[in-house]
């Protein structure tokens, strides 16, 4: 992908080297939304009509590179800072992206932060740990990522490559403008009334953000940030995180009824709608 290595998000608080949660507890996987986690949603919202404006600059980072103080704001001098600077990169660059599509449509949108931890650190969802991969705390309206997910990306689920850092960065956002729309909110109250159908749900919820996530990809397209095989890489990415893949490799056996994020075809072809239309409203899910 050509990324601006000068663009980078003013939402990045970077806790790595700051040793463990901090007082926090793992997090609760009904709690946020994403990669690893675990929500519901009862009904799609016409993402249409969307507002909002807003997005980061070099100088807002460049000027907390080093942190002495521990406060933990801004991108530290870790060895994978190259990567760190990818994602706050796509971070503003899909933020950028949503913020104009709201504006259209007279709204405002508020941007995620994005937190950059290792192994363990707090959260408002009651804590964030590796295990879970990178998702999205609806109460913070942040997404945490601890970087060593890529390495695993690259190794363990065989999706390498930048593009399928950046699919799984855009998918994070995308639950994010689900909460912007209200949806988080529907999904909670849906759970607890329908808990038979919680499963089906929280896989409509997550397709509907990889078919997110594709649209994001299309603008990429369109302004020629893309290079030959970056889509195949955001392909393979969606399809690794699928549930049947996963459950294969855990050598546990396929079991449909505890999906909560939809199979590998299933995720790869709703990213791949997404990015064919460039069109938010062709990723109905319902």
């Amino acid at each position: 992908m050509k990324w601006r290595r000068g663009r980078m998000s003013r939402n990045v608080e970077d806790r790595r080297g700051r040793g463990g949660f901090g007082g926090g507890f793992p997090i609760p996987l009904g709690m946020g939304g994403g990669i690893g986690g675990v929500i519901a949603i009862i009904a799609f919202l016409l993402l249409s009509n969307l507002g909002g404006s807003g997005t980061g600059g070099i100088d807002d980072v460049l000027g907390r590179l080093e942190d002495p103080q521990g406060t933990g704001s801004g991108i530290g001098a870790a060895p994978d800072d190259r990567m760190a600077r990818f994602v706050s990169f796509v971070l503003d660059d899909t933020q950028a992206f949503w913020a104009r599509v709201f504006a259209d449509s007279g709204r405002r949108y508020d941007e995620a932060r994005l937190v950059l931890f290792d192994a363990g650190t707090s959260s408002a969802c009651g804590g964030a740990y590796a295990q879970v991969g990178p998702h999205y705390c609806p109460p913070d309206r942040t997404i945490y990522i601890d970087l060593d997910f890529f390495r695993d990306l690259r190794s363990r689920f065989g999706a390498p490559g930048d593009f399928a850092q950046a699919y799984v960065l855009a998918h994070e956002v995308a639950h994010h403008v689900q909460t912007e729309l209200g949806i988080g909110e529907e999904v909670r109250r849906a759970q607890e009334q329908d808990h038979d159908q919680a499963n089906e749900l929280s896989i409509r919820l997550e397709l509907q953000a990889d078919c997110l996530a594709g649209v994001w990809a299309y603008t990429t397209s369109e302004r020629n940030l893309l290079e030959e095989g970056d889509l195949e890489e955001g392909l393979t990415a969606a399809a690794a995180v699928g549930d049947d893949r996963i459950q294969s490799q855990s050598g546990g056996g396929i079991n449909r009824e505890t999906w909560t994020h939809g199979s590998s075809e299933q995720r790869a072809s709703w990213f791949r709608r997404g990015y064919e239309s460039g069109d938010p409203d062709s990723c109905d899910t319902f």
